[in-house]
């Protein structure tokens, strides 16, 4: 048997009032979504003003981290993107419609080596979704530091 860490519901809103604040630091509107180690949403926040299709992109990408792994971008980063044309996964964002995403703003939640969750984040530029959920990740790194547990803090995560 395997003793593994979960997200809950703090951990989530920490993280999503990090991302507040960096995105209000920034002046960007965004909507934040955490999920759980098997994609399910825990809790999501679209700021006021954020765009109505906010939810659903931040939703997949924090489902697409948590689920493969890794940070949304790395699938489209030349040259080995594996969803590049041409590369073993191309076309995966199909097999799941609407709940995959292969662009910038989903990281995993990789606490102790070990891929916890995922946070996406939908509303800026590629620059500024990366600052915002860096501000989650590190705020949760922050939090759990006194505990004894490692939060990577990168933007381009592979597990």
């Amino acid at each position: 048997m395997k003793t593994s860490l979960k997200l809950e519901l703090a951990d989530a809103k920490l993280m999503i009032e990090a991302a507040k604040r960096k995105a209000e630091e920034i002046g960007v509107k965004e909507t934040i979504a955490v999920v759980d180690d098997g994609g399910h949403l825990i809790a999501l926040e679209r700021m006021d003003g954020a765009r109505i299709t906010g939810p659903e992109i931040a939703v997949a990408k924090a489902f697409t981290a948590a689920g493969h792994k890794r940070s949304t971008h790395l699938f489209n980063a030349p040259p080995h993107g594996p969803a590049l044309p041409g590369n073993e996964a191309f076309g995966i964002q199909h097999m799941f419609p609407g709940k995959f995403a292969v662009f910038v703003g989903g990281f995993p939640v990789v606490v102790n080596g070990e891929v916890i969750g995922g946070v996406g984040i939908s509303g800026g530029n590629g620059e500024q979704d990366t600052a915002v959920g860096l501000a989650a990740l590190a705020a949760l790194r922050e939090a759990l530091a006194p505990q004894g547990y490692d939060v990577v803090v990168e933007a381009d995560i592979k597990r």
